[in-house]
């Protein structure tokens, strides 16, 4: 066997090897829930971006020999003790080399901060959601088909006030706060509110303006060259004799993760299906049948819905759901990796996941884990979820993107349709579409039911595939309702679904009434047990996808 690598040290190599071929984007990251969006819709643009800590040191910045700079929002205040800045000589270096530097939200609040402006606590609140902004001057900034109002997306509690030395505000939202600033000589630029989010109806207008017109950027990089990176950065982490466990869920991420890492290593790829008793209606067989038919990869089915269904009993809290639910993956996973041992001869020490951004953003690791200024949504399983005394090396070849881009990978990889158009599933499965304990009475079994129903309807109506996801949940609640001329005191379930590109924001279908008035009649008749069915009518954000 291989002696173990560094996984930071292989990471940085395989960066490197891409990144010398490409003019590169650098997103200092301050925390923003939609910091990984801006490296996003750069990649939109086949232009590549490199994703770094906002503490990065000056030497790792001219290391990635970037040629364009942008910073990310975040949840700090500039003018507060401690808050995160750029690095001492950071402003000085990119115009020496005449890097653009684009600030978004607290980017911007920190261009003007550090370099003599001031920036304070907004007396009316801040600025929140979608809002006017009005362009007040011709500018470097926006181009000539965004140079008049448009509705952008804010999310911010203060504000610059004074501008430093040099700088003009080319842009004002309705309440009259600055949002866009420029120094075109120094070419730094600064916006208050969020292109990257597409509720900023012309965000992506002005990102390709910054990239191409202002910056210079070429479009020469794409999918393909994603997948070469990946398949680099798992030769460089696994030795030649090195076997590898992958947790293979049926969902498009992990299927993909393994027919990724699969091409690389072949038969010292084993996949692990694990049925914990919180798989949807019949999920199991179907999944296990699709696996042998179409994708032929190595796969060893595991029940594990009593020992998952004993950890979980008496759990309400959804963090500590997930945390339960991630240490028993890792304990079967565990146990899969001494089988293996007494047949190899010697036990695996990695194991694939099929984590995506949007579950490293949410999830977001504490101080001390590689992140310091973000702010935790909820632990995923596969993420924030996973044991801190965790036995393996983890390879997560998605890590660093998206639903839809992972579809994309998908189809080089030549993953079935069927599979790569299916709607996410979560990892901890139905434990968080059940409010409350999960083991009581027959709740899994209703909210299978449920929603076995509220899936094929939306497939009778030609639905499915306008839809981004869709799901029902099982609420802690009973309600009184007639059914056969009989009162009756019975469960209360929610259907959600969702319109999205990418998962880090959605908005609710809206569903005709004659398809709400079929499909609730139609669970009320077919789950005896439910007369009550709600529809939830909330985006993301305020809310996430799922309600735990």
């Amino acid at each position: 066997m291989s002696e173990p690598r560094s996984p930071k040290r292989a990471k940085m190599a395989a960066e490197e090897a891409v990144f010398s071929h490409h003019a590169t984007i650098l997103v200092l990251d301050y925390g923003s829930q939609y910091t990984q969006l801006i490296a996003r819709r750069i990649r939109d643009q086949n232009v590549l971006s490199m994703l770094v800590p906002g503490d990065v040191t000056l030497d790792r910045i001219k290391a990635a020999n970037p040629k364009t700079i942008i910073l990310s929002g975040g949840p700090n205040s500039v003018h507060l003790e401690g808050a995160p800045r750029v690095p001492d000589g950071f402003f000085e270096y990119c115009e020496e080399k005449d890097i653009p530097v684009l600030g978004i939200c607290y980017g911007m609040q920190l261009i003007v901060h550090q370099l003599g402006g001031e920036v304070k606590v907004a007396t009316d609140g801040g600025e929140y959601g979608r809002m006017p902004m009005t362009v007040v001057r011709e500018s470097t900034l926006f181009s000539t088909e965004t140079q008049d109002s448009q509705a952008v997306w804010m999310s911010h509690g203060d504000e610059a006030v004074k501008l430093p030395e040099g700088f003009s505000v080319v842009a004002r939202s309705e309440q009259g706060s600055i949002v866009a600033i420029e120094h075109p000589g120094r070419r730094i630029f600064g916006l208050q509110y969020h292109p990257e989010v597409v509720h900023s109806e012309r965000g992506g207008e002005t990102l390709r303006h910054f990239l191409f017109d202002i910056a210079g950027m070429t479009g020469d990089w794409k999918m393909e060259d994603v997948l070469k990176e990946e398949m680099e950065k798992i030769r460089l982490q696994v030795g030649p004799t090195d076997h590898v466990i992958c947790a293979l869920s049926g969902g498009v991420d992990s299927t993909v993760a393994a027919t990724l890492v699969h091409r690389v290593l072949g038969d010292r790829l084993h996949c692990v299906f694990v049925d914990n008793g919180l798989l949807r209606y019949k999920e199991a067989e179907r999944v296990m049948d699709t696996f042998n038919e179409h994708l032929h990869l190595p796969v060893t089915k595991i029940d594990d819905a009593d020992r998952m269904l004993a950890r979980l009993k008496g759990l309400t809290d959804p963090e500590a759901k997930r945390k339960a639910i991630g240490a028993e993956f890792i304990d079967v996973f565990s146990d899969f990796a001494h089988t293996l041992e007494k047949e190899l001869g010697h036990k695996p020490r990695f194991l694939v996941q099929g984590t995506l951004y949007p579950d490293v953003i949410e999830s977001c690791p504490p101080p001390g884990k590689g992140q310091k200024h973000s702010h935790t949504i909820k632990s995923h399983h596969n993420v924030g979820g996973l044991p801190e005394d965790l036995q393996f090396e983890l390879i997560e070849p998605l890590r660093e993107l998206f639903k839809d881009e992972v579809r994309t990978l998908g189809r080089l990889l030549g993953v079935p349709t069927q599979f790569i158009s299916r709607h996410p599933f979560p990892g901890p499965g139905l434990a968080v579409r059940i409010i409350g304990d999960v083991t009581e009475g027959n709740h899994l079994s209703v909210l299978r039911d449920v929603d076995e129903v509220f899936i094929n309807a939306i497939k009778e109506w030609g639905l499915y595939d306008k839809i981004w996801q869709a799901f029902a949940v099982f609420l802690p609640v009973r309600s009184v309702g007639v059914q056969g001329d009989q009162r009756t005191h019975s469960h209360v379930v929610a259907l959600r679904a969702v319109t999205s590109s990418d998962g880090m924001t959605a908005d609710w279908y809206p569903f005709q009434p004659d398809f709400l008035r079929y499909v609730s009649t139609k669970i009320c008749n077919t789950v005896r047990s439910v007369n009550r069915v709600v529809y939830d009518i909330t985006s993301k954000p305020p809310s996430t996808i799922e309600w735990e």
